[in-house]
């Protein structure tokens, strides 16, 4: 969904390395979960190639986003199945590739088919769980996939991509986000919201408002929706833990210290190749590269 990082559905094509110029909160997290992990997505930029996973959170995404074109009495579980499929042709117009999720060109067709069939049955059964979970008819976003970015003080760079962003008549501002993954248990809870917590940070910075409410979605599994309300002693706590962070990261990048950290993801990450926790080579560092540090205050 953010544009900002590697889109999960887009091609898996090398590029030549690069230096971070900032912070969105899927690279933040990447950093805090394993050092190695952001380098090689962030410098390295090694190619991932898309999952049927990730694919289909792009598409839910897509189908959520555009049903709010219609008017309230219209957002119909019945008019959402109905831009599944037309979202899917979209999505493998602009990325042709996406079609071997399902089987590469020549392999059993019917097999294929019946994969994709099973796919798409399940994006439709997370569609319905939404609607079970929110009524879009009494829903007035006045923002989708809204881009956002602000510079702290330090001059570090917060930028992310919120997935809705809603306003009540008495101007309390909630910030919303699909997942279509299972809710955390409450030991994670707190960090899938951190995630949160810092869009509320950048829209505070950028917008002057606290944003009221922090919601997130979560449509796999049975269902939940979690929410926080923040205050600014939270914001300023995530502000200072993100300036800690990026002066962190800038130390690696200066170093080309990216240590590798085993964590519960490593079953589902891309890159054990390249990691040596699993017998991989890390690749060479590239050439040198700098970033500015956030100035002390």
């Amino acid at each position: 969904m953010q544009q900002t990082d590697p889109d999960p559905a887009a091609p898996a094509q090398p590029r030549p390395a690069t230096a971070p110029t900032g912070l969105s909160p899927s690279r933040a997290g990447d950093f805090m979960t394993c050092p190695l992990l952001y380098r090689l997505r962030v410098i390295d930029r090694l190619p991932e190639p898309p999952s049927p996973a990730a694919t289909r959170g792009t598409l839910v995404h897509a189908v959520l986003e555009r049903l709010f074109d219609s008017p309230a009495a219209e957002r119909t579980p019945e008019l959402a199945l109905g831009l599944l499929r037309p979202q899917w042709e979209r999505l493998l117009g602009e990325r042709p590739q996406l079609a071997e999720l399902f089987g590469l060109p020549g392999e059993d067709e019917a097999a294929a088919a019946a994969a994709l069939a099973r796919w798409l049955g399940d994006a439709e059964k997370l569609l319905g769980q939404w609607f079970r979970l929110e009524d879009p008819t009494r829903l007035h976003p006045v923002e989708r996939e809204l881009y956002v970015e602000t510079a702290l003080e330090s001059g570090l760079l917060l930028r992310g991509y919120i997935d809705r962003v809603d306003v009540a008549p008495t101007g309390e501002v909630r910030l919303v986000d699909y997942k279509t993954g299972r809710a955390p248990s409450r030991d994670f809870e707190g960090k899938a919201m951190f995630q949160m917590k810092f869009y509320a940070l950048v829209v505070w910075r950028w917008k002057g408002v606290i944003p009221k409410r922090l919601q997130l979605v979560y449509l796999g599994g049975g269902g939940d929706v979690v929410t926080y309300d923040p205050d600014e002693a939270d914001l300023l706590s995530v502000e200072r833990k993100l300036e800690a962070l990026w002066e962190t990261i800038s130390r690696a990048v200066a170093t080309g210290d990216f240590p590798a950290t085993r964590n519960r993801l490593c079953d589902w990450c891309d890159h054990k190749s390249a990691c040596p926790e699993f017998g991989g080579t890390t690749p060479p560092y590239p050439l040198p590269i700098s970033i500015t540090l956030p100035a002390q205050g």
